[in-house]
């Protein structure tokens, strides 16, 4: 009688789990990236370039300062509640959802109204034409941080649809609604009029979302009174914050150089180039989002061989899926970017560039979220602050001579830089291998050993 053992069968199960979990939350990124390109696209159209321009550079900047008033507290509650969740230690769970909470909400309204009173305090001295609207950008940065906040403890609690689809769908069709009524109203919408539409929809979808986070929580866990420990919570999280804040400058310092040195004409053409390149990031996104539970659980087991396995099976797809999603992207790059209007086709070279950038970071699969779930934030921390300095240099350096392709260059460089780097420091200190020529060649050696155990068994 044939007979598989149980760990194959545990493993099957867990490989099926995450491909489900993995179609799902592709599939919830992919309708939320459409929804956000369109969104893009149609403002675009009703606003101009200048005025979109101003919008787009002040949301920048509200995800930019969103970064350090999160504490690094996004990342860090995925593995504590994997953890805690694993050691049944239910006071604790509760106490990091409700701490993380309370933390970030406290820093973030004592830095919107530092800020706000600065504006005022400079503007009474040297008034300046974008005062309003960065009044109103201010007061986006604490919903910005909420949000990735609560997408993470949705993560971490492995509730795919409360992290996606208040934030990555009904919010953006509410932005593509909201504008299409004030431009059919007025027939012209301003970046101003626009920020203030923004803050009052995202502000609505997080409460929304925070209420089915609790609602969910205390359904599924033993009641507990909430127990506190910021100060391990801190040790682990301030790292991820400065990681984090890098990888933030980093990801937007080529559109805000754009910004300074040439004018929101070029953040205009530039952000469709740059945003589009992102379709094929979004699949290395999607999967790190259903991964990172595992990877942390599986450290806390100290199951080593389980965790090479997990992560060569998720680089392959990630790779093979990705590589089809960039093909089409340089293929057509004109095409695509004529969507946004004629005179955004000059950005083709850009997109090219920034995309094969995108490709090569899929060689190296998950590492980043790898190494953040298995206790290396500090590592993570000086990779990111050092390729964000270098990434500074040169665009200082390449936007004068260049321009938008100058942009495009440092960007995809530093980017794989940045991977190579990462991908070493695994091998080194976890000994894992997360390159997508390693992963091939283990997952085979693996599938062999296995059939090998299984007709042993059988036999």
């Amino acid at each position: 009688m044939n007979q598989t053992p149980p760990t194959k069968i545990e493993d099957s199960i867990q490989s099926i789990n995450l491909s489900k979990s993995s179609a799902f939350v592709l599939f919830l990124q992919s309708v939320g990236s459409i929804l956000v390109y369109l969104a893009q696209i149609l403002l675009v159209r009703w606003m101009g370039k200048v005025e979109y321009g101003i919008y787009e550079y002040i949301i920048t900047w509200s995800l930019l300062l969103a970064v350090p008033i999160n504490l690094g507290l996004p990342r860090a509650v995925v593995r504590f509640i994997n953890e805690y969740h694993y050691k049944q230690n239910w006071g604790l769970l509760r106490g990091i959802i409700l701490g993380s909470w309370q933390l970030i909400i406290g820093v973030s309204l004592l830095v919107c109204l530092l800020a706000t009173g600065l504006i005022f305090l400079i503007d009474h001295y040297h008034h300046f034409s974008y005062v309003s609207v960065l009044l109103i950008g201010i007061w986006l940065i604490p919903l910005q941080g909420l949000a990735v906040l609560q997408e993470n403890i949705s993560i971490g609690l492995r509730k795919w649809s409360i992290a996606y689809i208040p934030t990555k769908i009904i919010y953006p069709i509410l932005v593509i609604t909201g504008g299409f009524l004030l431009w059919r109203s007025h027939y012209i919408l301003s970046g101003t009029l626009m920020t203030k539409v923004t803050l009052v929809i995202l502000g609505g979808t997080i409460v929304i979302q925070a209420g089915l986070i609790w609602l969910k929580f205390n359904l599924e866990t033993i009641p507990a009174l909430p127990v506190y420990v910021p100060r391990i919570w801190l040790k682990v999280s301030l790292p991820l914050l400065f990681y984090h804040t890098f990888r933030v400058v980093f990801v937007n310092t080529d559109i805000l150089m754009l910004g300074s040195l040439v004018g929101a004409d070029a953040v205009s053409i530039y952000s469709s180039a740059s945003k589009t390149s992102l379709w094929v990031n979004f699949v290395l996104q999607s999967i790190n989002i259903v991964i990172a539970p595992t990877f942390a659980t599986l450290y806390i087991q100290d199951n080593r061989k389980q965790l090479q396995k997990v992560i060569s099976i998720v680089t392959i797809w990630i790779f093979l899926l990705s590589n089809v999603i960039a093909l089409v992207l340089i293929l057509f790059a004109k095409p695509i970017l004529g969507i946004f209007g004629t005179e955004f086709i000059e950005a083709h070279w850009a997109l090219k560039i920034l995309v094969i950038g995108q490709l090569i970071s899929t060689f190296s699969g998950s590492v980043g979220n790898l190494l953040s779930m298995t206790g290396y934030q500090n590592r993570l921390m000086l990779v990111a602050g050092c390729t964000a300095l270098i990434n500074l240099s040169l665009n200082a350096i390449a936007i004068p001579l260049l321009g938008i392709v100058g942009a495009a260059l440092t960007t995809s460089l530093t980017l794989s830089i940045c991977n190579i780097w990462l991908v070493t420091i695994a091998i080194r200190n976890l000994e894992i291998n997360p390159t997508v020529f390693s992963s091939w060649a283990l997952l085979k050696k693996s599938e062999k050993i296995d059939r090998e155990e299984v007709s042993t068994v059988s036999t």
